[in-house]
């Protein structure tokens, strides 16, 4: 609903990418591609920057270091990314396998939307991201 009688208008037409600040890019290279077993489509050595496929999208995660003076999120500090998954609990427990840390264990709960189940795993840095199935 228009603010104020402002035009509505869609500025937000879709999402190419989310960025993550880390701090050591080997360690988060590897995390990214043999803990989750993303597929990196780029990587920069000499920018430390790296960018992986997140299926069933054309969304990017996206990752570098941080640089002096540069804004958003401090390494460790991200949260609220949420990925899908059928199973959350056997994929949480295959992230830990791999040697991953996992920061809430799996929960089912019943939801206005439906049964949910949910954890949270971290990467090195502490960056944090949601895991979740709604079950219709």
């Amino acid at each position: 609903m228009p603010v104020s009688g402002e035009a509505s208008q869609e500025l937000v037409e879709g999402i190419e990418a989310v960025t993550v600040h880390i701090r050591d890019i080997v360690r988060a290279r590897r995390f990214y591609s043999e803990v989750l077993g993303l597929r990196e489509v780029s990587y920069l050595p000499q920018a430390s920057r790296a960018a992986y496929a997140i299926p069933g999208t054309s969304t990017l995660l996206t990752m570098h270091i941080q640089g002096e003076g540069e804004g958003g999120r401090e390494p460790g500090t991200v949260s609220g990314i949420v990925f899908s998954h059928r199973d959350p609990a056997a994929a949480l427990a295959e992230i830990r396998r791999r040697g991953g840390t996992i920061v809430d264990e799996p929960k089912t709960y019943a939801a206005a939307v439906g049964t949910i189940t949910i954890g949270v795993f971290a990467d090195p840095d502490g960056n944090q991201f949601v895991i979740r199935h709604i079950h219709a």
